[in-house]
């Protein structure tokens, strides 16, 4: 993979992702049903949504790709109202996603910001609503794998410890007042403090409006101004706050597992499925914090933390 082709390839990416931002057409969600063979294009651009864990998979995507026998470019794009229109048009042809946050995505996009909620904390479930979501938009989900990225809640090691939690079932049982560490957002959404007061039962008194998994919510947590933080299943960073996840034992979390998703005309053949299959057996949620860790706070290129990964689980040879 060229570094200069790729930038070459980056640029002229985001001039055309602008132009498909702004222009209008007749929907891609009214393509109908696809009859054509998938495509096999030796050309593949890799999209990433430009935070580190994004990166990380797009660079492993390529690497995957290229010891296929394909020829990748990685364009970085931060915003999925334009990334997604790119990936259904062929400017982008593979992207990493998230399966019940894209399928929620993609049925706001075609029934509306207040369509209910189709992704769920069953995966089963929740891959086919976004099967059935992508398809008529000339995309391929590709299968999940192990590694899942998650809302998830931490609370003090010491805290734990003194009140013996392993799980937010626990917390709900031990009639604790507890100030969350979340964004704003988390006094209305379902998954969040009314989840947690609904389907746990735990009291939660006040939201502390630090951010999700910011570093002044984590700090809340290890001082005691706060009991819980809202943070990710791939956070590194908590033994460096002394912070434990509770298990989500009741499975309030929705079903975010990793997914490739691809544009089935350019590249849905065997070829590509069994390229980035190979990740599936290997790839765990907590690689994905450690390479994520690796990145943020020991400096590494992510090109070069997941090669060094790719070759540890033997996907591609060193060299």
């Amino acid at each position: 993979m060229s570094l200069l082709n790729g930038a070459r390839r980056a640029l002229a990416g985001l001039v055309l992702l602008a132009a498909t931002a702004c222009t209008s057409g007749p929907s891609l969600e009214n393509q109908g049903e696809v009859t054509a063979p998938p495509g096999d294009s030796k050309e593949l651009t890799i999209g990433s949504a430009g935070f580190t864990e994004s990166d990380l998979l797009a660079q492993m995507y390529a690497l995957l790709l290229e010891r296929a026998g394909y020829s990748t470019d990685i364009i970085s794009v931060t915003n999925r109202e334009i990334y997604e229109p790119a990936l259904e048009s062929g400017q982008i042809d593979v992207v990493p996603e998230y399966a019940a946050t894209f399928a929620d995505w993609l049925n706001a996009k075609a029934n509306g910001a207040d369509a209910a909620p189709v992704g769920s904390p069953d995966l089963a479930t929740t891959m086919k609503a976004l099967r059935a979501l992508a398809a008529p938009r000339g995309l391929t989900v590709l299968d999940p794998g192990r590694a899942v990225d998650q809302n998830a809640f931490a609370v003090a090691a010491s805290y734990a410890k003194k009140h013996d939690l392993k799980t937010l079932s626990d917390l709900g049982r031990a009639n604790l007042p507890v100030r969350l560490a979340a964004g704003d957002e988390c006094v209305q959404r379902p998954y969040c403090a009314p989840g947690l007061e609904k389907t746990y039962g735990i009291d939660i008194v006040a939201v502390d409006p630090k951010g999700v998994g910011t570093t002044q919510a984590k700090q809340a947590v290890q001082n005691g101004q706060d009991q819980m933080v809202l943070t990710t299943t791939t956070d590194a960073t908590l033994d460096a706050f002394g912070l434990v996840l509770l298990a989500d034992d009741k499975k309030l979390q929705n079903a975010d597992y990793v997914v490739p998703v691809v544009n089935r005309a350019r590249a849905g053949s065997d070829g590509v499925r069994d390229a980035l299959g190979r990740l599936n057996t290997v790839l765990t949620t907590a690689d994905l914090a450690s390479m994520n860790e690796q990145v943020d706070s020991w400096r590494r290129l992510p090109e070069d933390v997941a090669r060094t990964y790719l070759e540890s689980k033997k996907l591609i040879p060193k060299g």
